[in-house]
């Protein structure tokens, strides 16, 4: 599907929920899958869409923008629809509903495996996993499981977070599916507001103990922001890098612009994004994905998935 949601596909999808459970059993099972992670470009384009999981709701001044379900569904079938879009990223609740719609169709599907922490929460660094684990991943035929690691040093909640997650890696690896580490340094300002730290050496530092975590990297990538110190952030680990796309800037253009640099590192391979291309301030959803996906094939040029650079 593609676009808006008719009154029958929104009904049915209602109808499903209520009286079939057991077809998004039988829809995990059915979904045809990728051949494998990276298109025939050698590049990756993911949208996101594990926010609300979170209870992080609210994009472009409307707190709730994200809480209108049919809407987010709609713009995710929107996205999904492009030709260099290749999957999604989301919870289960999301990636299920996508199922029933019939949008995953030959697309990479990553499961979101720690929301816990809350977004405003007292215990918000408290990431716990609540979400898929990697038993479920592995048995709905995903293609990895992703989890968030923020890191602040002044909250002992901490340690637990990348106790959890380094487990997460290792079960991951053992069903041999990619476990996608969103590592991001945090701490609180003198109002107790927490603050990414976008400096290179809390970059560096988090990307190196992300990359360590788990009995072995091998299936490990990294979900990374875009910053200023390009060459030193990225060039701390050999693992492969998505790029994350951030709050959505009213200047659209100079956004997605700003994702170039940071998609030409060698250890990058594509870009995962969420409200940037979902809630757009001009609410154009096509275009905003298609600027993203000019910007990621003229970053990262048509380089085969197989023989030479992935």
């Amino acid at each position: 599907m593609a676009g808006e949601l008719t009154e029958d596909q929104w009904r049915a999808l209602l109808v499903t929920r209520t009286r079939h459970p057991e077809a998004i059993a039988q829809a995990y099972a059915a979904r045809k899958r990728p051949h494998r992670l990276l298109n025939d470009r050698g590049s990756i384009f993911l949208v996101a869409a594990d926010h609300p999981a979170r209870g992080a709701l609210g994009t472009g001044g409307d707190p709730l923008a994200m809480g209108n379900r049919r809407s987010l569904l709609e713009r995710l079938a929107t996205a999904l629809a492009h030709p260099d879009v290749d999957g999604v990223l989301g919870s289960p609740d999301v990636v299920e509903e996508l199922l029933l719609l019939g949008a995953l169709e030959g697309k990479v599907v990553i499961g979101s495996m720690n929301r816990g922490g809350l977004d405003g929460a007292i215990w918000t660094m408290d990431d716990r996993f609540t979400g898929y684990d990697a038993a479920s991943i592995a048995s709905c035929n995903l293609e990895g499981g992703k989890m968030l690691l923020r890191i602040d040093d002044q909250d002992e909640r901490t340690s637990a977070t990348i106790q959890s997650c380094a487990r997460a890696v290792t079960e991951l690896a053992a069903h041999r599916v990619m476990a996608m580490i969103e590592p991001l340094p945090y701490r609180r300002d003198e109002h107790g507001v927490l603050q990414l730290r976008t400096d290179a050496q809390s970059l560096s530092r988090a990307v190196t103990v992300a990359s360590a975590l788990g009995t072995t990297s091998a299936y490990s990538w990294l979900k990374l922001p875009a910053c200023e110190d390009l060459a030193i952030v990225y060039g701390s680990t050999t693992l492969p890098c998505v790029v994350l796309g951030g709050v959505a800037a009213a200047d659209r253009a100079a956004q997605v612009a700003s994702w170039e640099h940071t998609l030409r590192q060698p250890t990058v391979r594509g870009l995962v994004v969420g409200r940037t291309v979902l809630y757009p301030p001009d609410g154009d959803v096509a275009g905003t994905v298609d600027a993203a996906a000019q910007v990621l094939r003229a970053a990262r040029g048509d380089q085969p998935a197989d023989g030479g650079p992935v």
